[in-house]
């Protein structure tokens, strides 16, 4: 039987009930109104209520018992460690084009953890494929109405589906979507292409039975994202995987646009999206803005490039001064796949006088890939591709390179190590009015 652990508080926000009360980091919260919490959701429904009665373990061990009367819904004001207070539920599949094993051994236990948790999905949007839960996981998914989830498809065909995840289980993916659909759940879903297995009319087929649940007022299916295999020069050889080459992706680009023109006149809306890096490996111009529609797949890499420039071309329009006072020489980290699409920013932070920021496209060599996203960049690759150059007043460094919440990259090596072996201050930045009030700001400091 999985254990619950106490909720370990992280944080306390300031002006909360928590603070109120007086919480403290390193308090655990062990029960609410008589019930363990497994996760963040459990916290959430049962926070929900007016009348709270907690169990919480102070840092000295001793037990608290703790009446809270509130507004319904209102919340305490309090972050945990973790949004799980039982064990991860991870993945049983053994799919070939898995990131978790195409990474090196000895690196921090947590990038080998597969993750295949439906909470985790609800609450993070990360993707999951339905194979390893069990009836009581499916009944608190329609009992506490947990949409909607992101899901791993990959292929409507169970024969295929099975060849891809290696799991008999993966064949019952349609009776599961319809699972949701009696029920008026969503799925977003993903089709991870390699090429060869569930490529041409396999996705074809795919795409046209994902879409056929995009009906009525709530459509099961909410949106698909069609994103290209990556592989990393780590990956076992004997897993049959072909990467996607310029021609794959631009075969791929023509089949899912005809495919989307061919659903806007069915559901007035392409519902399938293919993701920005289709166009970065065909060498082709990325879809209008007016083409993502809402954006539904932003965080499967779908459109975050064209929202990126669009929030970047507003925000320096307000931000951007047309001098400076202290001259400043920064240099700019990002994958080169976004080279092209990066260049007219560049050039628009460049029109501040006294402002040069100078942009360094990188692929990855820790990864072996010529063409590589911001996010896979890793401290071995800034060493190799920066060390000696003149890198100016410090590096922008985009945070999607680094653990969430820490300075540490994919590779396990520190922002503090590579910031002393380049010898310059780095800036890690989130957001596109952080990257620009750092350009400009008068006194930047030490990296």
């Amino acid at each position: 039987m999985t254990t619950i652990q106490p909720a370990k508080i992280t944080k306390v926000l300031p002006d909360s009930i928590a603070e109120e009360i007086g919480f403290e980091v390193g308090d655990m919260i062990v029960s609410i109104n008589g019930t363990k919490p497994r996760d963040l959701i459990d916290y959430q429904f049962l926070c929900a209520e007016e009348i709270l009665e907690l169990e919480v373990l102070d840092t000295t061990g001793k037990t608290h018992y703790v009446e809270i009367e509130k507004d319904y819904d209102d919340d305490l004001g309090v972050e945990f460690a973790t949004a799980l207070f039982d064990s991860l539920i991870q993945c049983n599949n053994r799919c070939p084009f898995c990131f978790i094993d195409q990474q090196p051994p000895g690196k921090r236990t947590s990038l080998y953890l597969k993750d295949d948790d439906y909470r985790l999905s609800f609450l993070y949007g990360s993707y999951l494929t339905l194979t390893n839960l069990t009836a009581k996981e499916w009944q608190r998914i329609e009992q506490m109405r947990l949409s909607p989830l992101y899901v791993s498809v990959h292929s409507t065909e169970p024969e295929v589906r099975i060849k891809l995840l290696k799991n008999h289980r993966a064949g019952e993916i349609l009776s599961q979507i319809r699972w949701f659909q009696e029920r008026r759940l969503q799925i977003h879903a993903q089709v991870v292409v390699c090429p060869g297995i569930n490529d041409g009319e396999h996705l074809e087929k795919t795409l046209k039975d994902l879409t056929s649940f995009y009906t009525g007022e709530l459509p099961t299916v909410a949106s698909v994202a069609v994103v290209p295999v990556g592989l990393t020069r780590f990956r076992p050889q004997e897993d049959e995987l072909i990467p996607v080459t310029r021609e794959k992706a631009r075969e791929v680009i023509c089949q899912v646009k005809l495919l989307a023109a061919e659903f806007r006149q069915k559901y007035a809306s392409s519902v399938v999206w293919l993701a920005d890096e289709w166009f970065l490996i065909a060498g082709e111009e990325l879809p209008t803005e007016a083409e993502y529609e809402e954006y539904p797949q932003i965080d499967n890499g779908v459109g975050s490039i064209r929202l990126f420039i669009k929030q970047f071309t507003q925000t320096a329009k307000i931000l951007l001064p047309p001098k400076i006072t202290h001259r400043r020489r920064l240099t700019w980290v990002v994958g080169n796949a976004v080279e092209t699409a990066f260049k007219p920013l560049v050039e628009q932070l460049n029109t501040v006088e006294g402002l040069e920021v100078n942009m360094q496209a990188l692929c990855s060599d820790y990864w072996g890939q010529s063409i590589s996203v911001t996010g896979l960049l890793t401290g071995h690759d800034l060493l190799l591709n920066l060390k000696g150059q003149d890198l100016g007043e410090g590096i922008l460094l985009p945070s999607v390179m680094l653990k969430h919440g820490e300075l540490v990259f994919l590779d396990d090596m520190t922002v503090e190590e590579v910031s002393q072996q380049l010898n310059v201050s780095i800036f890690p930045v989130s957001g596109v009015e952080e990257l620009i009030k750092t350009c400009i700001r008068r006194e930047i400091g030490n990296g």
